[in-house]
């Protein structure tokens, strides 16, 4: 049981870091190079680097990405 506890501490201070600097962001433009250009502009204020992580577009596009740094 001890064991148990101690993998399941590891693994929540190994996750951890990785956590703390993903931020997602979201962007909407009528383009998708207007929706990203907006993305690539939040990640710039901020300071990261940034994964988009969906595209949708219906009469426009919604993006989402994640921030890491």
């Amino acid at each position: 049981m001890k064991s148990i506890k101690t993998f399941a501490a590891v693994i929540a201070l190994t996750v951890l870091p990785f956590a703390s600097f993903a931020q997602s962001i979201t962007a909407t433009a009528s383009t998708l190079d207007g929706a990203e250009a907006q993305i690539a502009a939040q990640a710039h204020e901020a300071g990261a680097s940034y994964k988009v992580t969906e595209a949708n577009f219906n009469n426009g596009v919604h993006m989402t990405a994640e921030l890491t740094k």
